[in-house]
């Protein structure tokens, strides 16, 4: 992966959506996030909002990710908001909003690397579009999760390797590699 044109993007890793579930991606998140910054590659974080009145609310009936503390990011990305290419804030599940779409085509960007939370939902969804806009997205499987649980992250990985390649369906330690160009990526 070529640190010029591959960019992380770190999606929805909030507050609110960290649980039980979900807690045990962060340090796979953390170690994509410090290791991309140390290559001086570019990191976009997303941030989720459910507004009053969204799909989300009116058709299946979800109003959490409503309030400033549910939507903050969490805490141990706070040392990298200022450094990180962009920080989108959405009302979608996808990151391919107008602004999004903007960014990344702007940027030149060939490659996407994707973790957060949820797998089943911004995480695969954002991939998939990644995919119908041409682009190359990796779904980091130790750095993603669902709030929902295993079930649901591995049946999103399912889908996943289906839609976009299994092989595009990689781990941190294979991602990290390969950015920094070590032994293991070019096994």
């Amino acid at each position: 992966m070529d640190p010029r044109s591959t960019a992380l993007l770190v999606i929805d890793v909030q507050q609110g959506f960290v649980n039980q579930h979900s807690r045990g991606a962060l340090p796979a998140v953390m170690r994509l996030v410090s290791g991309w910054h140390a290559a001086g590659a570019p990191v976009v974080l997303t941030r989720f909002h459910n507004e009053p009145g969204s799909p989300y609310e009116t058709i299946t009936g979800w109003t959490k990710l409503r309030t400033p503390e549910e939507q903050a990011l969490v805490p141990e990305l706070a040392p990298y908001i200022s450094n990180a290419a962009a920080v989108l804030d959405k009302g979608q599940s996808s990151l391919f909003t107008p602004e999004g779409t903007e960014l990344i085509r702007a940027a030149g960007w060939s490659d996407l690397v994707l973790c957060g939370i949820d797998t089943d939902a911004c995480v695969y969804d954002s991939a998939v579009d990644a995919y119908q806009h041409g682009y190359r997205p990796w779904i980091v499987t130790d750095a993603c999760a669902s709030t929902g649980g295993s079930e649901y992250h591995d049946a999103a990985l399912l889908l996943a390797g289906r839609n976009i390649g299994p092989d595009h369906l990689v781990t941190s330690d294979t991602v990290l590699a390969r950015l920094t160009g070590t032994q293991e990526a070019r096994a």
